[in-house]
């Protein structure tokens, strides 16, 4: 662990506050310890992202509200896909930005190739006889454009995310959970809804610029009010992987440039 004395009067105030069986520890002090869930949340990471992008990105869904004559359009995919980004708020606030870091490239590449796997088998000849082919185009057609916003609008977005919870909580020394997953999220999902909606579905005869304006709007404020809602479950959440892993990491001396993949 680090010997800075900023570094140790920063973790012996984090240390006052922390219940009972976990450790405030700087991000660089678990070197190559075992940690016993990061692999399985890495993989719920990336099949939360796959799924979202692959079967809701691309639907317009419509709810009419009780106080409302016209119907609330927003893209489906908003349901499940927020769930990403609670889980790589775990992943920040129990083992640190560089941990989060590996699962964002991942997910990442995960994504790439699920592009290039729909385009190839959309692409391939179909056998004589068999009557899928429309269907399998229209469904996943558009897949490769719609992934390739998703992936970067989700590169910049979660990397974003990441980093301002990070900072946050070095800021806060640990205090205020709420805040950290809330403003990241406020910040997070502002870059992604930027590059994502405009890069997936503008010039589409079926998207307007300003049907695809209000969805954006539409679902960056549901995704931001989806955090407030899920916060109790990400103290849960947070607080049960911070008891069984025993830890709490602090990114005092880390590295946030998002290209490098150690941790």
């Amino acid at each position: 662990m680090s010997t800075d004395p900023d570094t140790r009067a920063l973790l012996a105030q984090a240390a006052a506050h922390e219940p009972a069986g976990i450790s405030a520890v700087s991000a660089d002090a678990l070197g190559g310890r075992q940690l016993r869930y990061y692999d399985f949340c890495m993989a719920a990471f990336a099949v939360i992202l796959i799924c979202s992008n692959l079967i809701g990105a691309g639907k317009q869904a419509a709810i009419t509200l009780p106080w409302s004559a016209e119907p609330l359009i927003f893209g489906a995919g908003i349901l499940f896909f927020p769930l990403g980004y609670v889980l790589g708020d775990v992943l920040t606030e129990v083992y640190g930005y560089a941990r989060a870091r590996r699962v964002v490239w991942v997910g990442f590449a995960a994504s790439a190739f699920t592009a290039l796997m729909c385009a190839v088998v959309v692409a391939m000849p179909p056998a004589p006889g068999w009557g899928g082919q429309e269907t399998l185009a229209a469904v996943f057609g558009q897949t490769p454009r719609i992934f390739i916003a998703s992936i970067l609008a989700f590169w910049a977005g979660e990397f974003t995310n990441s980093f301002v919870l990070a900072r946050l909580k070095l800021l806060t020394q640990g205090r205020h959970l709420w805040m950290r997953t809330i403003g990241s999220t406020v910040v997070g999902q502002g870059v992604d809804s930027l590059i994502f909606y405009p890069l997936a579905f503008l010039g589409q005869a079926d998207w307007p610029i300003e049907r695809v304006a209000l969805i954006a709007a539409t679902n960056y404020v549901l995704k931001v009010l989806w955090e407030v809602v899920l916060t109790p479950v990400t103290y849960a959440v947070v607080g049960w992987f911070k008891r069984v892993e025993g830890v709490d990491v602090y990114d005092t001396n880390t590295d946030f440039t998002p290209f490098k993949t150690r941790v």
